[in-house]
């Protein structure tokens, strides 16, 4: 049928925790749809295969940022033709829901799904259509194991996310504010002068962006995404003169970078002044792809990612994803 869903629901998602029996078989209850609430990557590989098997006018997805790239790694593995996938409507439930501020449904619940089927016989939904090329990382050694995601990075950032996952902060914030207490504390730590060095020093990578090599060799941070907006008027990249996006959007932040705190304010506001621009220490544009080797960990949608052989990462923009939005 043309309003047929399939809904792959994370019943550990920050909000779905939260929610009571009633609000489960509420989601059941929605006719004309396929349920699934696979607890492991085994069991949401067999439930893409079984959607891909069967065909679907769409997937729902409820979860956060982790759930969304977990069903798109397992459809990127699967054997569905990447041309084929059906739209995806996200319904934000995570601890983080950066993917859903840019390209999610916006709405939740029985009566998300209701509204999703009706705009789909309508023909309402597919005038509604945000597209996305979700980052593809890549490790030598981890073949046939891509994992895609939409925001990732490595030295301070790294740094910052485990600070997020860190009890306190995963019990006292909600969803993205999370991520504000996170770059608080991470602040915080450069303003301790025992911690500054630490920090500040950077990590050594040697980058390469669509094949032309980076001649900083210890960055602060590295931040890259394949989102075109993230919340609270955040945006950390430029292009030079207007320059169109290729791929992924990137900043590279050398180690000891001048002006840090000035720097942070303009980006954290969405600005990048002039002044910001001319300094070799920061240096943002888009690129299809960005080989690193390195032996730091790379986070992805905050899922921490070990080098593989040859501290070798990938990470290139992948397949289109057509995202429904209410």
């Amino acid at each position: 049928m043309p309003d047929y869903l399939a809904l792959i629901y994370n019943p550990f998602s920050r909000k779905n925790l939260k929610n009571g029996p009633d609000y489960l078989q509420s989601l059941q209850a929605v006719p004309n749809m396929l349920f699934y609430a696979p607890s492991t990557h085994a069991a949401l590989e067999a439930a893409v295969e079984d959607l891909r098997t069967r065909g679907v006018a769409c997937i729902v997805v409820d979860g956060g940022d982790g759930t969304v790239g977990k069903v798109l790694s397992a459809l990127h593995a699967s054997a569905w033709p990447e041309d084929e996938w059906p739209p995806v409507a996200v319904i934000p439930s995570g601890n983080t829901n950066l993917i859903a501020a840019d390209v999610g449904y916006g709405k939740r619940g029985a009566e998300a799904l209701r509204l999703l089927q009706a705009e789909l016989r309508s023909g309402q939904a597919m005038l509604k259509v945000k597209q996305r090329r979700p980052l593809v990382v890549r490790r030598k050694g981890h073949d046939g194991a891509d994992v895609l995601g939409f925001f990732g990075g490595m030295g301070a950032f790294g740094r910052g996310i485990s600070i997020a996952h860190h009890p306190a902060v995963l019990k006292r914030y909600a969803h993205d504010m999370a991520v504000v207490a996170t770059l608080v504390m991470t602040v915080m730590q450069l303003l301790l002068p025992r911690q500054r060095d630490g920090w500040m020093a950077g990590a050594p990578a040697r980058l390469e962006y669509d094949g032309k090599a980076s001649n900083v060799r210890n960055h602060f941070m590295v931040l890259c995404t394949a989102l075109n907006t993230l919340p609270y008027g955040v945006w950390p990249f430029w292009r030079a003169g207007g320059a169109a996006c290729h791929g992924m959007h990137y900043l590279d932040v050398a180690a000891y970078p001048p002006s840090l705190m000035r720097a942070v304010w303009s980006l954290l506001r969405g600005k990048a002044p002039e002044w910001l621009r001319r300094m070799p220490a920061y240096q943002s544009g888009s690129v299809q792809t960005l080989q690193m080797h390195t032996a730091e960990a790379f986070v992805l949608d905050g899922e921490i990612l070990e080098p593989g052989e040859d501290e070798d990462f990938t990470i290139e923009a992948g397949p289109v994803v057509s995202f429904l939005y209410a």
